[in-house]
């Protein structure tokens, strides 16, 4: 079984000009960041782009995004 590195961590980000906060597992924001500089991207754009696209929980739609991201290898 994987070890984790504690609770999640809350950051705060700017999506369409309005403040918000997303709280993950440190794991999770690790992932996000390597899938942007892998994509040319910035974090705070990646997060746009799939909350331009989710249905439900921004903090679960990233989960998911990366979980994809991951299965598709990138």
């Amino acid at each position: 079984m994987m070890e984790t590195g504690g609770g999640n961590r809350k950051r705060s980000i700017v999506i369409a000009g309005h403040a918000t906060s997303v709280s993950l597992e440190p794991e999770f924001w690790e992932a996000l960041k390597e899938i942007a500089q892998r994509r040319g991207t910035s974090v705070p754009r990646l997060i746009e782009d799939i909350d331009a696209g989710r249905e439900g929980n921004l903090s679960s739609a990233i989960r998911v995004f990366v979980l994809n991201a991951v299965r598709a290898g990138g």
